[in-house]
């Protein structure tokens, strides 16, 4: 298991500190932070680089502006909650490069906190361009990555500055996303129950093969559970699915069964004849076991699925989740994803939630304080449970 160094490894005295945070906030049309979850998720590093005496210079993406400045995606409004968060003013550059940018940096004291501008105003942060990152190195005598939303991605701000520099490490956020998506992934106390759900078999169907070596259950559902239904004979309707994947599908129970390892399937289905996703509505609504009719689609598990997929959570040690059940955007197709946040909350299991909509669903379902931890990247989680190198994690220095 990969094992990097982190901020405790180094002593950060008097030093240029260039963290490389996820400040990518929503915005209201007012240009308000409307969720400050990912500015908490940083403040222990920021924090802990503080009490070191080190000139902290936070850098973040917010949004795609795609290479050209603008306003509406600036994180000067960061800026006021972050300094209100750490009780201290925080000095807000304009850009993230620039002679006027170094000077500034260069001035900061020792404690003291910067943020950039937003990093992809500039091309060259997404094309992980030589003189972007160059620009960057300017600014720093140390490079910490705390974004691991952004680990999975090869851009200036998280691979090109690192290489530059002779000390990289991870902040605390990454280590502990290190820590649950792998050690506690890797050897864990069993039963070890994973929940997949979301859209596509092909999004998940590597990680379906990886865990398939560790985990003792897979609970399926969401959209992705139509697939394998088309792999067992199942008629779906109009439920979203992948037909091309099928022989997928069918490889992952083929090998679930040879493993031994329990692939557990809804056994009944809410289905709908209209789903309005604009409005958030379903037109009329039923629950059917077996086929889905033509002209109908599955938009969440039913109730008899529910009860034994909560039965089955609540005999774990350590669970994983990584999907919602169903549309659980829209309320009458909500029940089963909350049902499953409420029953992974409430039991007694280390529990993680595999990033993107999973954390949102558990958020909504107002049990996200009683989970062991929430993973703040969507497709880095992905990719580092299917074991893919995650170029933002293997360029820091290792153990």
């Amino acid at each position: 298991m990969l094992s990097v160094k982190t901020i405790e490894d180094l002593s950060v005295h008097g030093q240029r500190v260039f963290v490389r945070v996820d400040f990518n906030v929503p915005l209201d049309s007012d240009g308000s932070v409307t969720d400050e979850s990912r500015i908490n998720a940083a403040l222990p590093t920021i924090k802990k680089l503080q009490e070191g005496g080190a000139k902290v210079i936070l850098a973040s993406h917010l949004g795609r502006p795609k290479g050209i400045r603008q306003e509406s995606m600036s994180l000067a409004p960061v800026a006021p909650v972050l300094a209100s968060k750490l009780g201290c003013p925080v000095l807000f550059l304009n850009d993230c490069i620039g002679e006027e940018i170094e000077n500034a940096v260069n001035s900061l004291a020792d404690g003291q906190v910067a943020l950039l501008e937003n990093l992809r105003f500039h091309k060259g942060e997404t094309e992980n361009d030589p003189s972007f990152s160059l620009e960057l190195a300017k600014l720093c005598d140390v490079f910490v990555n705390d974004a691991f939303g952004t680990a999975h991605r090869a851009h200036a701000s998280t691979f090109g500055v690192a290489k530059l520099l002779n000390q990289k490490v991870s902040g605390y956020l990454i280590a502990k996303e290190l820590e649950f998506l792998g050690s506690k992934t890797s050897s864990p106390e069993r039963p070890f129950v994973v929940i997949l759900g979301g859209a596509k078999v092909s999004d998940k169907i590597t990680v379906i093969d990886k865990l398939l070596d560790k985990a003792d259950v897979i609970i399926i559902g969401g959209a992705m559970a139509y697939t394998f239904a088309l792999a067992n004979g199942m008629g779906v309707g109009d439920s979203l699915c992948e037909p091309d994947k099928i022989d997928l599908a069918k490889d992952a129970l083929a090998k679930a069964e040879h493993k031994g390892v329990k692939f557990l399937l809804p056994l009944d289905t809410l289905i709908t004849d209209n789903l309005d996703f604009g409005s958030k509505k379903l037109g009329n609504s039923r629950v059917v076991e077996g086929d889905i009719p033509i002209g109908w689609e599955g938009v969440d598990i039913g109730p008899k699925t529910i009860e034994v997929f909560q039965n089955t959570v609540n005999e774990a040690k350590t669970i994983l989740w990584n999907g919602p059940m169903g549309v659980f955007e829209i309320p009458d197709s909500s029940k089963g994803t909350f049902a499953m946040a409420e029953a992974v909350a409430k039991s007694s299991s280390l529990s993680i939630i595999g990033g993107g909509d999973s954390v949102k669903a558990i958020n909504q379902s107002g049990f996200s304080s009683d989970v062991t931890f929430m993973s703040t990247g969507g497709g880095a989680s992905l990719e580092f449970l299917e074991g893919k190198e995650l170029p933002g994690v293997s360029v820091l220095d290792q153990n």
